[in-house]
């Protein structure tokens, strides 16, 4: 496709997720305005640029389907990118969308070879010889990002990047957010209150580096970044929007200028946990020992056997300790499990 044809066909048909879905692979640079003044840049099949005429303090990446199965967040960011590109909605801020993994999407799949999420910050390129359409992809997101932030014009800006998902299996809470360790620093209070704006008043705080999308913004970009899931992964058409209303109404708010229903930080407001460890898959032989129902921030009996790889077994050692995110058809060396437990932020949040 030419430019001028994308050009055309986005202006007289405003869907982008649509044009990109029909070529997962490449869409060329194209460029236009629209009627309010929004310049509206192409750079990528599923990367689109929204600047507006005038705008705000804030850069945000608005960022899903990074994980081809988990539709909820593409049908969501969708939703608002057409509201833009029709003019239904103007923004007041910069916006960078990225829908991360066309032909997952396509495919109805999490991965076509790789876990786009553990492959960045640099860990697309660390197995020499290795390569596959995911991490060649990580890299190209990984530019484009830095590219929106670094074009911003110079002052005291907010970065933010949120990268939204849903997960595999469903949770005791059904909405909760991975917010990237920190090396240190204090935690955000604004962006508590915004992530309980959006529904999500569970926070599962990192304390190591990470290979995640969110991680590569917080530290490579410096910006805030956040991995939001809003609830559990169904096919495209089968989910019920109506759970992610608080979410899209506050995100719309967020790059339009419109109010945000947040409220003053309170911790007792929030159900909050750090991780105690990770528990890798070292062999074909790892399974767990517990249903596949279980939901995310289930806790067991101290002593309960949750896995075992070969000849050892992985068992529950503190009270309180709970699952998240287990998944024994990971790849040999990624994590299988974290154990995670509750936890305080009292004196770290500014």
């Amino acid at each position: 496709m030419k430019p001028e044809e994308l050009q055309q066909q986005l202006q007289h048909h405003p869907d982008f997720l649509k044009l990109t879905l029909a070529h997962p692979n490449f869409l060329p640079f194209a460029r236009y305005q629209l009627k309010n003044g929004t310049d509206i840049q192409i750079w990528d099949t599923g990367v689109i640029y929204c600047q507006p005429k005038q705008f705000g303090q804030q850069d945000i990446v608005l960022s899903s389907g990074v994980h081809g199965n988990e539709t909820a967040p593409v049908e969501l960011c969708s939703e608002l990118l057409n509201n833009v590109l029709t003019g239904q909605l103007q923004l007041t801020e910069r916006v960078l969308f990225l829908f991360g993994n066309p032909p997952a999407m396509n495919a109805g799949v999490r991965e076509i070879q790789d876990n786009l999420n553990r492959l960045f910050s640099g860990h697309h390129s660390k197995e020499p010889g290795v390569q596959s359409a995911e991490r060649e992809r990580a890299k190209k997101l990984e530019t484009y990002v830095l590219k929106f932030f670094e074009d911003a014009p110079e002052g005291l800006r907010e970065r933010k990047l949120y990268d939204l998902h849903t997960a595999i299996r469903g949770s005791r809470f059904e909405k909760f957010v991975v917010y990237p360790f920190l090396h240190g620093e204090n935690w955000s209070k604004n962006q508590f209150e915004f992530l309980k704006a959006c529904g999500a008043n569970t926070v599962l705080l990192m304390q190591t580096p990470a290979s995640t999308f969110s991680y590569f913004a917080a530290q490579s970009c410096k910006a805030h970044g956040f991995t939001i899931e809003l609830g559990k992964a169904r096919p495209f058409g089968e989910n019920d929007m109506s759970r992610f209303a608080e979410a899209a109404a506050a995100l719309r708010a967020l790059i339009s200028g419109g109010k945000l229903a947040t409220t003053e930080f309170n911790e007792a407001d929030f159900n909050l946990y750090e991780v105690r460890r990770s528990i890798n898959k070292t062999t074909e032989a790892f399974k767990l020992h517990f249903a596949d129902n279980i939901e995310n921030f289930t806790s067991f009996d101290v002593g309960t056997v949750l896995a075992s790889d070969q000849d050892v077994e992985y068992k529950v050692e503190v009270e309180g300790e709970a699952v998240i995110f287990p998944n024994p058809k990971v790849a040999i060396g990624q994590r299988a499990i974290l154990m995670v437990k509750p936890v305080s932020v009292a004196g770290k949040v500014s």
